[in-house]
């Protein structure tokens, strides 16, 4: 007799089960991305920056990607090409600018990178003059509306990823404190909204995000302000997180050194009670940092969300849930950064305006110098120097008559 054996299918899993398993992959994959993140950022600024460089390019591919692409447009040539082209003619012109000015000492003195620092803009732009002849030459009966749509979300993509993302960059270039810190609001900001908001939310914040409440959004703000005092308390001690990058080999055990910004130096106050108190003045120091950071935290908490609601409605235009599934149980990189990129931007805008000390530097002088002097004149102030710190002390007599007799003669 045949016995049939009957295979029953395995049960769906219930809702329940399904939210228990994202929650768990997306725990998971937190921790991994957190744990991830601080090995790279005491390994080194240059680890940093290419987490930065892999999350423009994966951001980039995930925004061109919503897209929708007509299937018959699919075949159009030069349509992908051309996205990817105009993403590596961006970032070599910002990568290039950020090199140039925080390495110039290195790059103005190399006689192979010379030619390439002293003409960059103009060979960025010319890049870019291909990019677009390509662009119009690759133009189709009937796919002018798709075609020049892409070409539009393009650039769109490029300024509101690649654009911000290049300041952030800066901001490592001016000290890691100036990366980590804005970071670390908006994802502590993050955390303490949606405690707030499942504790004691009742009052809906925006339609875009549903979920997100005015007391979450509050609660999220005064909380964020207190995280961002202590954490800059704890993060100015350190010249690794204060120092502009001076060694791209620099990590958290070999350190960096500089002169520390003032803004990092605690200042005295005294505050006079009223007379009728009959109070002697009371004395307190802090730094200035601790004022600047309340600016921080307050931008982190009340306009760097928007870059989400933002987010938000664009994937409703396009009615996607994520923007990819770069990272299990999160969605997309883009998901994780919409509020990031807006908040590093406001960061080193920020930081430039209120915070920088601006002084010559070894690489403004040697720029002057190249750009602006001829050779001769170049040679005059060699010569120039030589002389100062001989006298100084500095450079022996005896190095100084080689040193003499290595440069060219004197102009008649």
């Amino acid at each position: 007799m045949d016995i049939t054996t009957v295979q029953k299918e395995p049960a769906p899993q219930s809702e329940y089960e399904k939210k228990k398993q994202t929650f768990i992959t997306r725990t998971i994959w937190t921790f991994v991305m957190i744990f991830g993140f601080f090995i790279a950022m005491f390994a080194g600024h240059i680890y940093i920056i290419g987490i930065v460089t892999a999350i423009q390019i994966v951001s980039f591919k995930e925004v061109i990607a919503i897209a929708n692409v007509p299937s018959r447009a699919k075949n159009l040539p030069f349509t992908r090409s051309l996205n990817w082209y105009f993403l590596g003619t961006t970032m070599y012109f910002l990568y290039g600018e950020s090199v140039i000015y925080y390495f110039k000492h290195i790059v103005l003195v190399d006689r192979v990178l010379l030619p390439f620092a002293t003409h960059h803009r103009f060979i960025s732009f010319m890049l870019y003059v291909i990019g677009f002849v390509f662009f119009v030459g690759s133009l189709q009966k009937g796919h002018y509306r798709f075609q020049f749509t892409q070409f539009a979300w393009t650039h769109m993509a490029l300024y509101l990823i690649n654009v911000q993302a290049h300041f952030i960059m800066n901001s490592i270039f001016e000290g890691m404190i100036w990366f980590f810190l804005p970071a670390s609001l908006v994802i502590t900001n993050d955390i303490f909204a949606y405690v707030c908001g499942i504790t004691f939310g009742r009052t809906q914040l925006i339609k875009l995000s549903p979920k997100k409440t005015v007391e979450g959004f509050v609660g999220a703000w005064i909380l964020t302000i207190i995280f961002g005092f202590g954490m800059t308390n704890v993060l100015m001690r350190y010249k690794y997180f204060i120092c502009p990058v001076n060694d791209l080999g620099a990590n958290i055990f070999t350190g960096l050194q500089c002169t520390p910004n003032p803004v990092f130096i605690p200042q005295t106050h005294t505050i006079q009670p009223p007379l009728l108190l009959h109070q002697p003045p009371f004395t307190f120091s802090i730094a200035p940092m601790q004022f600047h950071i309340l600016v921080f935290a307050s931008f982190a908490s009340l306009i760097a969300p928007f870059g989400g609601f933002f987010a938000s409605g664009l994937k409703r235009t396009f009615k996607v849930k994520d923007f990819g599934e770069s990272i299990p149980g999160h969605g997309g990189i883009t998901d994780r950064m919409d509020c990031q990129f807006i908040m590093g931007f406001f960061a080193f805008m920020y930081y430039q305006s209120f915070i920088a000390v601006y002084k010559t530097s070894v690489g403004g002088v040697i720029e002057m110098a190249v750009q602006g002097l001829s050779v001769e004149e170049q040679v005059e102030v060699v010569r120039g120097l030589g002389k100062y710190l001989a006298g100084q002390g500095v450079l022996a007599d005896k190095a100084l008559r080689c040193f003499e007799e290595g440069l060219p003669g004197r102009r008649r």
